[in-house]
């Protein structure tokens, strides 16, 4: 009880983050994670995200690279700016860090991509053949459970450089930070639904998002469940399965969210 004169502190509210919107769970479900009551997500909440991200993912894509690279570089200015916050979350400064650095070091892979993962290639006739790199669309992502921020940004960032919207699954025990790094992207330059971040319970919602016929691809690389069923269930609209690692960055984890697509041109005469 507050002291006479006093006041208690406001006690955060734990939501989802959907469309660039903090909606609650629309069944209305808590479920308890770090010391607080946070939403539980339900299957409309997988079928709204990925609505939201279908919607907004062509205006991502259509963005110059180097523009999507611009505002990725704004989220880690914005991070940095919030280290104490999440240093506390996460208990380890260092992590933030990391995650911040993260952020930048994908920003400026965006308008490289093309360079590196496409190609000019040599053919016997009279034609320029190119072969470039485009985004694959939605993209569900299953978090690592650890570390709860690093883990997060190590498997989002290559989703989003390459022009993907997200539907991403937080981490079951630790997902405050994943909710606090959704108030830095709404507060940034990330258009409403590019991102969209569920709480909840993997095995309630991992089946839905591997089983939806407009998602393109799925992260597994935190799933704690039976990986086989989600391919089995991903197999409906043969999405594509990606396996990356929880805290690795590198160019070949932006190219396994994008489709390679080679254009045939004829020599003008």
């Amino acid at each position: 009880m507050a002291e006479r004169g006093g006041r208690l502190p406001v006690k955060k509210t734990y939501k989802l983050y959907i469309g660039g919107e903090f909606p609650r769970s629309e069944s209305g479900r808590t479920y308890e994670a770090e010391g607080q009551n946070v939403a539980r997500a339900s299957r409309k909440d997988v079928r709204d995200a990925v609505r939201a991200a279908r919607a907004v993912q062509p205006k991502w894509a259509g963005m110059t690279a180097y523009n999507r690279g611009q505002v990725l570089y704004r989220v880690a200015e914005m991070l940095e700016a919030r280290t104490p916050e999440f240093a506390e979350l996460t208990g380890d400064e260092a992590e933030v860090n990391a995650a911040v650095d993260r952020f930048v070091w994908y920003a400026g892979w965006a308008d490289k991509l093309a360079q590196v993962i496409g190609s000019a290639n040599p053919v016997a006739g009279p034609y320029f053949n190119f072969t470039v790199p485009e985004p694959t669309g939605v993209v569900g992502v299953l978090v690592p459970e650890e570390p709860p921020l690093l883990a997060l940004v190590s498997r989002l960032a290559p989703v989003l450089v390459g022009g993907n919207a997200a539907v991403v699954v937080a981490s079951e025990s630790r997902p405050l930070a994943a909710i606090e790094l959704a108030e830095v992207l709404a507060t940034s330059d990330v258009p409403g639904g590019v991102v969209n971040l569920l709480t909840g319970h993997y095995s309630e919602l991992a089946p839905v998002l591997a089983s939806h016929m407009d998602v393109n691809a799925l992260d597994v690389t935190g799933s704690n469940g039976d990986v086989a069923e989600l391919e089995r269930l991903a197999a409906d609209n043969v999405k594509r399965i990606v396996r990356g690692s929880a805290q690795d960055q590198s160019p070949w984890e932006i190219a396994g969210f994008l489709e390679l697509k080679t254009v045939w041109h004829p020599m003008g005469v």
